[in-house]
């Protein structure tokens, strides 16, 4: 009698040890990895409007403009460097392109040649 019950509680530890593998295999069987294709994938680019409105932020930033406010629902950032605000507005007309307008206004001149300056450097940035 004495051997059948350490058979019998035996028994229970070696299922109750073997409940906890039996539940995690039944868990991860259920698991479906997805992997990716194999090859090289890039980030979209950005939009030619996300080119040219990070471009004239650069130029800005590359001339000593401070920028004081950006809205591009409106597509303008204006900026200020000493007595001279400067205004940029990037549009995107009908067609598609992309039309970007520098502006000046205040103590222009204090510094003639900012206009230009900033011009050549959004251009710069946007490789030509």
């Amino acid at each position: 009698m004495q051997t059948m019950r350490a058979t019998t509680w035996s028994r229970r530890a070696r299922l109750l040890a073997a409940l906890p593998l039996a539940l995690a295999a039944a868990l991860f069987t259920g698991c479906t990895v997805y992997e990716v294709a194999p090859g090289t994938y890039a980030p979209a680019p950005p939009t030619t409007f996300d080119r040219s409105w990070h471009a004239v932020a650069g130029a800005f930033e590359d001339q000593g403009v401070q920028i004081l406010a950006e809205d591009r629902s409106t597509g303008t950032i204006r900026g200020r460097r000493g007595g001279i605000d400067v205004t940029a507005g990037v549009r995107t007309p009908a067609d598609g392109s992309v039309r970007v307008e520098f502006n000046t206004a205040g103590a222009t001149g204090q510094d003639p040649q900012l206009i230009e300056r900033i011009s050549r450097s959004y251009d710069r940035r946007m490789g030509r």
